[in-house]
């Protein structure tokens, strides 16, 4: 261990491989800020924690079952001649149900019926970890499959996942603060999620598509929002 620690190259992949992570992190931080905001006042910073740590128990425990995860990209089953491994099925339902999750909340948000959801049962706590959980396996395998590739050493691919995983609790409260105080950033994150969900979806009939354009693309687009939110703000101010 410490003979790994006194390579120059060993900080190099820590590095990479952290940054890796918290990019992406960034889909995870914001449906788990997305559904937490449902949540009362006081229970949505617990609720973002908590799925942030049951996402960092994921990442580690499949991190050590390597073989388990090499044994998933093996066919299962072949349905109208596409052939699905273990991973194909979970990247296939996460995607299912990224879709579904974001266009029923894009759907609420056009309706307008957040005015509405006052009135409407609150979603129970435990309910909502829940979905968390369930998006969390999959983005989780996303990750733990990214690090698998970059680094051969187990303990790198931890340290780097629980720096990476410390970063975004510490950043999960205004990620989050930010998205709701701004609806327009609300629905650009819920058509992130859509996206992610349709590669996610396609990924499992392996088809391949670079996630780096779509990440360029939503850098893009949030940042002419932000500036469109500063124009805003300097037309009420002159007015």
């Amino acid at each position: 261990m410490l003979e790994l620690f006194s390579q120059p190259d060993t900080y190099v992949s820590l590095l990479t491989l952290t940054f890796l992570e918290i990019v992406l992190g960034i889909d995870n931080i914001i449906f788990i800020s997305i559904l937490t905001g449902k949540l009362p006042a006081e229970q949505q910073e617990k609720g973002r924690v908590t799925g942030l740590i049951l996402a960092l128990f994921f990442r580690i425990g499949l991190l050590l079952g390597i073989a388990w995860i090499a044994g998933l990209v093996e066919p299962l089953i072949t349905i109208f001649g596409f052939s699905f491994s273990g991973r194909d099925l979970i990247l296939l339902g996460g995607g299912l149900f990224l879709m579904i999750k974001s266009v029923l909340e894009i759907h609420e948000k056009l309706e307008g019926e957040e005015g509405i959801a006052d009135k409407k049962i609150v979603p129970k706590y435990w309910n909502v970890i829940f979905q968390i959980v369930l998006l969390d396996l999959v983005f989780s395998l996303d990750s733990v499959i990214t690090a698998v590739g970059l680094v051969k050493e187990v303990s790198i691919m931890i340290i780097a996942i629980v720096i990476s995983m410390i970063i975004m609790i510490m950043f999960a409260g205004k990620v989050s603060d930010f998205i709701h105080k701004h609806p327009t950033i609300k629905m650009l994150a819920l058509s992130f999620l859509l996206m992610i969900g349709l590669l996610l979806f396609v990924e499992a009939f392996h088809v391949e598509v670079p996630k780096g354009y779509v990440y360029f693309a939503m850098a893009f687009s949030f940042l002419v929002e932000m500036l469109n939110i500063r124009m805003r703000k300097k037309t009420k101010t002159t007015s």
